[in-house]
């Protein structure tokens, strides 16, 4: 059974931008409406569902920001910016305010539904983690993360030391296993107060990893699909 997709609010003062967001998003399966400013979304909110909110920062009136800020106290939102603002101090104010991701205008479309898709799968799993009792202690099953060392450790138990980018990219992916992810979005998601976060980082850092796990003839549980990103398998062992 196909898995519930997120309803997305747009908050964009470019009617233009924002009817094709929302037709984009339509398209692809999502129930997705707009608004112009922030005083129509807060009406608006009260009617239809929102589970991911895209804030353009330059709004009339109440700008992006504040309404970044207030809807993060809620604690209920997926939140992605999305402006022409693409300063280093920019990225780190909006960041900092509670957005879960920045994206800068002009947006790449396929890179902002693997934006959507990554985060909804986060919020998805920090619920249910939240409302799932705690694991007992044991040998892991599946892939999993050493902290403390560093370290992938397999189903098998064999582990395999990380650098820290290593950790991050692996961290990333571990955590929405089965997504896809495009290298723009992984290194958006490593590199937030880059800036400019490149996707050419992350084939330097996958060709460093693979090296590594071919020398410990360890089978690394990530793939990489041409044209799309890469993908950390689960079940694979």
């Amino acid at each position: 059974m196909t898995a519930p997709k997120p309803a997305v609010a747009v908050i964009e003062d470019s009617e233009d931008l924002r009817e094709e967001l929302i037709f984009f998003l339509e398209r692809n399966g999502y129930a997705a409406w707009g608004a112009g400013s922030a005083e129509h979304f807060w009406k608006q909110l009260h009617a239809d569902r929102a589970d991911i909110v895209l804030v353009d920062i330059g709004l009339p009136g109440e700008d992006g920001l504040g309404v970044i800020e207030h809807l993060r106290t809620l604690d209920r939102f997926g939140l992605i910016v999305i402006s022409a603002r693409g300063a280093q101090e920019d990225r780190a104010e909006g960041l900092r305010l509670g957005a879960d991701q920045y994206l800068v205008k002009p947006l790449s479309f396929p890179h902002l539904l693997s934006s959507i898709e990554a985060l909804w799968y986060q919020l998805e799993r920090r619920g249910s983690q939240a409302s799932s009792p705690p694991q007992a202690a044991g040998s892991p099953s599946k892939w999993a993360l050493d902290h403390i060392g560093c370290q992938l450790i397999s189903p098998a138990g064999k582990s395999l030391r990380l650098s820290q980018q290593e950790f991050s990219l692996v961290s990333i992916l571990l955590n929405a296993p089965d997504v896809v992810m495009s290298k723009e979005v992984l290194a958006e998601e490593m590199y937030r107060f880059a800036t400019e976060a490149s996707g050419h980082r992350i084939d330097v850092i996958m060709s460093r990893l693979r090296k590594k796990a071919r020398d410990k003839r360890l089978r690394l549980p990530i793939n990489a699909i041409f044209g799309k990103g890469l993908v950390f398998v689960s079940g694979s062992g």
